[in-house]
């Protein structure tokens, strides 16, 4: 490995779901020595952890999967086999929305960046696309980067990884695209919030319909496996 990869390294948060392969293709292809690390936190979607994997394995990115339990939390549809994942558009923050995850998440990837020397941390968070969850917004970033600038050794000596969010402002017909000219392999990917044990979508929760729309604006083939084949 050359200096200057060594010098940009960068820890890529990875679910194993359409934005966040992406945004490890576009790590890759601004010159990042990437490394992938997958949060598996009881997620009832939990065919996702095998799509990271598979996802990593096809971009060459060596996988960590870290275990935080986050259904000891609970108060998420993804958390909660209590609570239904909603099928229909609803107002506000959503059921699926899962308290302090990307706060979680980011600490965890900050926790390994100073371990290793990262530069940089990405996380597919995106803000126009989205179910409107608080932790994917602009503001929120900016004050995860001002954490990480003050609550850590790098930090301290001016070396903080940067928070990368490559998909905050792109819809998802563009992350779609984006994604197509750097060879990311959508079909290996699981967006789904109650996906089955093989992968296959349900068609009908939030992140399936903005999954659907998205390939469609794009004018891309969608590769999902739906569990009902009319989608």
């Amino acid at each position: 490995m050359s200096a200057a990869a060594e010098s940009r390294r960068s820890i890529v948060l990875l679910s194993g779901g359409l934005d966040s392969a992406t945004a490890l293709a576009m790590a890759q292809a601004a010159g990042y020595d990437c490394r992938a690390l997958c949060i598996d936190y009881g997620q009832r979607h939990a065919a996702e952890l095998r799509a990271a994997e598979q996802v990593a394995r096809h971009r060459g990115a060596p996988l960590s999967i870290l275990k935080f339990d986050l259904t000891q939390i609970g108060g998420s549809a993804l958390t909660d086999p209590a609570v239904a994942v909603p099928e229909t558009p609803t107002t506000g923050i959503p059921a699926t929305y899962v308290p302090a995850r990307n706060t979680i998440f980011l600490a965890l990837a900050l926790g390994v960046a100073e371990t290793v020397d990262a530069t940089a941390i990405h996380i597919g968070v995106n803000a126009v696309d989205y179910s409107g969850y608080p932790d994917c917004r602009p503001q929120y970033i900016e004050a995860f980067r001002a954490l990480a600038a003050l609550a850590t050794r790098a930090g301290v000596d001016g070396r903080a990884p940067r928070i990368e969010t490559p998909l905050i402002s792109l819809s998802k017909a563009e992350i779609i695209r984006r994604g197509a000219q750097l060879g990311v392999d959508y079909s290996m990917t699981v967006s789904c919030y109650q996906a089955d044990a093989s992968g296959r979508a349900c068609g009908r929760c939030d992140s399936c319909r903005l999954r659907r729309e998205g390939f469609a604006a794009a004018g891309v083939p969608d590769p999902t496996r739906y569990q009902n084949p009319a989608g």
